[in-house]
């Protein structure tokens, strides 16, 4: 993923300005690598080491999901609805 892509995501998902890592930014970018490494799986079907890091991904975002879902029910609600996440 390059930079101004990330950059397009911070500002889309940003609470505010200057806002880079809270709980939407890092789902919302962890979202679009996930997204991208899935593609990358479909072609390289035997690609574990790319598979094993997609995995620690997918994990990351779960937990991520889960603290937004304690804190702030409202907020985790938005996030699944504006990235189209199952659950």
């Amino acid at each position: 993923m390059d930079t101004a892509t990330k950059e397009e995501i911070k500002k889309e998902f940003a609470t505010h300005e200057a806002d880079t890592g809270s709980v939407e930014v890092q789902v919302a970018i962890l979202t679009a690598r996930i997204k991208e490494l899935t593609e990358h799986l479909k072609i390289h079907k035997k690609d574990n080491s790319t598979r094993r890091g997609l995995q620690n991904m997918v994990s990351r975002r779960r937990r991520l999901l889960d603290y937004l879902h304690d804190r702030d029910v409202a907020r985790y609600q938005g996030i699944i609805q504006k990235l189209g996440l199952r659950r």
